[in-house]
């Protein structure tokens, strides 16, 4: 209900994002996330409270999130994970859970500094809520809600729901917060809680209070996880629907990393048609269509158009993956979009799928080594098969407002 302005295509986006990344650098408003976050945070925080979140998250790249490299850790999950699928037995499931578990633990080993059996009760519990609330942030209610933000208030509906299973995920960080005061070494930071904890004792700013730490970590749960894992869910599917490409890959995976090691990130730059694979993959599905909604941090004109401060900006990002000159069919799935006539990859600018600029994702560089180490080493060790003819797999999204999320499906790990 508010002027919102719309940025559709490559050149708009640029201009924007990156040429005047300052400029409209701020958080536009999601009226349902705005009442939890309350302003703090990563994800939807403005000005001050956004640049001293982001110089946490610095702090904690420096610190190579723990003592591990990050790379070791996803290697670890990545083996959980193939171990986890061969317990299926080749027999039919629905990935959603095992896949969610993966990006979740990783997440969890930087924040709380351990991961979770992917058997653990209040760890599936977690999960559970996670899950169930990137459907509900996409359904049409929700959408009706963030257009109409007084019917949360005095209306029945999912949006409760919604809100009770954030409640639910900010007490389990609170209690490992807790925990985290207990043993904190000062002199010793063992993940993303402890360096926080430090960063309070250290600071007097307002940003750095436990309120603001339990909805950081909430924000790195919900931005990592479930983004990552709906690609992956996704990733199987398309995979089931084109039987080709998944043999394609398997065969670069064969000659490239062989079967008696675990993949790592060097083996990418050796293997253009997985990288190419996942590229498309990403371009395809589109998850985030219009992104975060940003903000203009002042009055601007743009374009001869006067924005005034504080306008809410929504930036198409289906209109770069999807652009036909760029990407001729843009409806079908073809991994040729990432590659040249010899064979090599190729790079796309239109490729922005993590958005760009001052507020690009901040978890893009693990999101893409995540979803390299885990689709290599599940098709390293699993033949994909599905229950139904590839033809008849439907890859429509079943909820696509804040995001695409894929159908239910079920397929089976054939060890290989």
């Amino acid at each position: 209900m508010k002027p919102t302005v719309v940025l559709h295509g490559y050149e708009a986006v640029k201009e924007t994002l990156v040429d005047l990344g300052e400029e409209f650098a701020g958080r536009g408003s999601v009226p349902i996330l705005d009442k939890v976050n309350k302003g703090l945070g990563i994800v939807f925080s403005n000005a001050k409270t956004w640049k001293e979140m982001r110089f946490s998250l610095m702090t904690l790249r420096n610190f190579g999130m723990g003592k591990r490299s990050i790379e070791d850790r996803v290697q670890e999950e990545a083996r959980c994970l193939v171990e986890e699928l061969r317990k299926t037995n080749a027999s039919p499931c629905d990935p959603t859970f095992i896949l969610g578990c993966a990006p979740c633990n990783v997440i969890c080993s930087i924040i709380f500094h351990n991961r979770f059996d992917y058997k653990d009760e209040k760890f599936l519990k977690l999960m559970e809520k996670l899950n169930k609330n990137a459907r509900l942030l996409s359904s049409p209610w929700l959408q009706v809600c963030n257009n109409f933000p007084a019917l949360m208030d005095y209306f029945p509906g999912i949006h409760k729901t919604f809100l009770k299973n954030i409640d639910y995920t900010k007490n389990f960080i609170m209690e490992k917060v807790k925990e985290h005061q207990k043993s904190l070494d000062v002199n010793s930071p063992q993940d993303f809680i402890d360096c926080f904890l430090i960063k309070m004792e250290q600071e007097t700013h307002l940003e750095f209070t436990l309120e603001s730490l339990v909805i950081a970590v909430s924000d790195l749960f919900g931005a990592g996880t479930e983004t990552t894992s709906t690609t992956l869910r996704y990733s199987l599917l398309l995979l089931l629907k084109h039987p080709e490409v998944a043999a394609k890959v398997q065969e670069e995976i064969e000659r490239v990393i062989g079967r008696h090691r675990s993949p790592c990130m060097q083996d990418r730059s050796h293997m253009p048609y997985t990288d190419a694979v996942i590229h498309e993959i990403q371009r395809f599905i589109d998850l985030l269509p219009n992104n975060v909604p940003h903000a203009v941090t002042r009055d601007i004109k743009f374009r001869n158009y006067f924005i005034p401060k504080g306008t809410n900006i929504i930036t198409s990002l289906t209109s770069m993956l999807h652009d036909q000159k760029e990407f001729p069919n843009p409806k079908v799935f073809d991994p040729g979009h990432f590659l040249n006539e010899s064979g090599n990859f190729k790079k796309s600018d239109y490729f922005m799928p993590f958005s760009a600029g001052k507020r690009i994702c901040v978890g893009e560089g693990l999101a893409r080594m995540e979803l390299f180490l885990f689709l290599t080493s599940i098709l390293q060790n699993f033949k994909l098969q599905s229950l139904v003819e590839s033809k008849d797999l439907d890859i429509t999204a079943v909820v696509n407002g804040f995001a695409s999320v894929p159908p239910s499906f079920q397929l089976c790990f054939i060890p290989i």
